[in-house]
């Protein structure tokens, strides 16, 4: 039965590196003959351990980006990628967020020119703007202003 959780293949792991550091103690101490069969016996345990942990380690779900899989393995540092995508996130909404007070800006602007062109159509145009939130109508208590005076 494959393991369920990343604690059990984390455990996998440890076996795998265990077996490999036996395996490297009987080569240094490689007699001959005399050891041959216990390097084989090793051998063949490191493959069976690699067999399963590629097996219960591919049932996991993908918790890493494949391209921060891509960026270790060419050799860099995962935490410099994090860094970076932080700071290419926090660019766009800075420009998102500009963007959207400019757009705020001149909806407030043409509601107050258009009360100023067309009178009669002030309650169109407050009802538009109540229903879009404005911040200036809910500070104000009305955005619109005609002939210098506040309604």
């Amino acid at each position: 039965m494959a393991p369920k959780s990343i604690d059990a293949v984390d455990d996998q792991i440890k076996d795998v590196i265990q077996d490999l550091f036996q395996i490297q103690v009987a080569t240094h101490n490689y007699a001959g003959s005399q050891t041959q069969q216990e390097l084989v016996r090793l051998i063949t345990q490191l493959a069976g351990s690699l067999s399963i942990l590629s097996n219960d380690a591919s049932a996991l779900p993908d918790q890493i980006p494949p391209e921060i899989i891509d960026y270790v393995d060419s050799g860099r540092n995962p935490d410099i990628y994090t860094r970076e995508f932080v700071e290419l996130v926090q660019k766009g909404n800075q420009y998102l967020k500009g963007k959207s007070e400019a757009f705020t800006g001149f909806r407030d602007a043409l509601a107050e020119e258009m009360v100023r062109a067309w009178p009669e159509m002030k309650t169109g145009v407050e009802n538009v703007l109540q229903s879009n939130n404005s911040k200036q109508n809910r500070r104000e208590g009305s955005i619109v202003q005609t002939n210098g005076t506040s309604t």
